[in-house]
């Protein structure tokens, strides 16, 4: 069953997989961050408008497998559109965690700033920001978990190559136990990389009680 089995097809697909990941995690991470900080800048009517509320937190419900058709029109079927499919799983809880992490910052902690005129980006970046990166990192876990899915979905249907692709590949074939070999492997890497993510912000964080 594992006898047509070939590593090196299966670490090349594995780095692929990983590659976008990684591509599309981190440009979810900056714009998710900056997107999500510059949301809770908004003046208290803008951010409690209903309408506002919707356009915002709408599009993060439809499953990013459901883009995929969209992205593929486009940007055609291709690396670009492979990074595209992973922002958008890994963006929404990114973003919403930024904001719902600036607007829990305790009043006592923006009083201090504003009492030794702290202001603007100083404002921004030595107060709101790292006073949400816990909250951030949550959000991040949860993209990198999102993005790693979103990706092997992506894959699936219109890769050509990864892990996404092979068990596609491996299926029309009907070899089942290269199928589960992908799945596996698939298992691994997700579980690496949310442990990385955890250790980095134990790392950055290490002041912040965490039970992960």
């Amino acid at each position: 069953m594992f006898s047509a089995l070939d590593i090196h097809a299966l670490a090349i697909n594995c780095l692929y997989s990983i590659s976008r990941v990684m591509a599309g995690v981190t440009l979810a991470v900056i714009l998710g961050i900056a997107c999500g900080l510059g949301r809770s800048l908004l003046p208290v009517g803008i951010r409690s408008n209903k309408l506002i509320k919707f356009l915002l937190e709408a599009p993060k419900f439809p499953p990013p497998i459901a883009w995929i058709p969209f992205v593929i029109l486009f940007f055609g079927i291709g690396e670009f559109s492979a990074y595209v499919i992973v922002f958008i799983g890994a963006f929404p809880p990114i973003f919403t965690s930024a904001y719902e992490g600036a607007e829990s910052v305790p009043m006592v902690l923006r009083n201090c700033a504003y009492s030794m005129e702290i202001r603007g980006v100083r404002y921004l970046w030595q107060i709101i920001f790292r006073a949400a990166l816990p909250q951030i990192f949550t959000g991040i876990r949860v993209g990198v978990s999102m993005g790693w899915m979103s990706v092997i979905a992506a894959e699936m249907i219109s890769g050509q190559s990864g892990l996404g692709y092979s068990i596609q590949l491996n299926r029309l074939n009907m070899q089942y136990g290269l199928m589960t070999v992908d799945i596996v492997s698939i298992g691994i890497i997700g579980f690496l990389l949310f442990e990385g993510t955890v250790l980095l912000q134990k790392k950055i964080l290490p002041w912040h009680q965490t039970t992960l």
